[in-house]
């Protein structure tokens, strides 16, 4: 560990004793998301087999989806929302606890697909403020995984006091499904 003297206490690299409250808040954030199980059609297998061995949900600090949003932080809305399933998806949404965070998953959850319809919901941001989006028809495991690094980097990147209860991020990210990845995840950090 090098100190630069010329900087004070600036120049010290900062460990696990000399580090930012802050920066542990953000790290115990990021680190134990529990996302809760809110699969409504096909994209909740592509988000079951995320869970699975291959992929590995554990290495994120995500081990199990809570059937309880009280223990919940993390909603992972996949699927089409009809209007009778609305209410129920802004109550469990209320009864989270904070902070806590939404990623719709799909083109479904997040404007409809290609249900134009009456019966369902037009974009699930119309219910809940949408963090990430997490494209595709379904979108598979590594598009989700890629969902939630992104969001792993902005709890990282965003202050404590930024965020407001109520206002999602509204990030987008590419879809990733069946491509060759070109920059192992970290087992370690869940970083890129």
């Amino acid at each position: 560990m090098q100190w630069d003297m010329s900087k004070g206490l600036e120049g010290l690299e900062h460990n696990f004793l000399t580090g930012k409250l802050e920066d542990f808040v953000k790290w115990a954030r990021r680190m134990s998301l529990m996302p809760n199980t809110f699969g409504l059609a096909c994209c909740a297998i592509e988000m079951m087999a995320t869970g699975g061995p291959h992929y590995d949900l554990a290495r994120f600090g995500m081990e199990t989806f809570r059937a309880s949003p009280r223990q919940a932080d993390l909603m992972i809305v996949a699927g089409r929302v009809s209007q009778k399933m609305a209410p129920v998806l802004r109550q469990v949404y209320d009864q989270m606890m904070e902070p806590k965070w939404v990623i719709s998953m799909g083109v479904c959850a997040s404007s409809g697909g290609m249900f134009n319809n009456y019966a369902l919901i037009q974009g699930v941001d119309q219910i809940v403020p949408v963090d990430v989006y997490a494209p595709g028809c379904p979108p598979g495991p590594e598009t989700l995984l890629h969902a939630i690094n992104t969001l792993h980097e902005k709890i990282r990147d965003t202050e404590l006091t930024q965020r407001r209860p109520g206002t999602g991020l509204g990030l987008t990210v590419e879809q990733r499904d069946g491509q060759p990845n070109d920059q192992p995840v970290s087992l370690a950090f869940g970083r890129r």
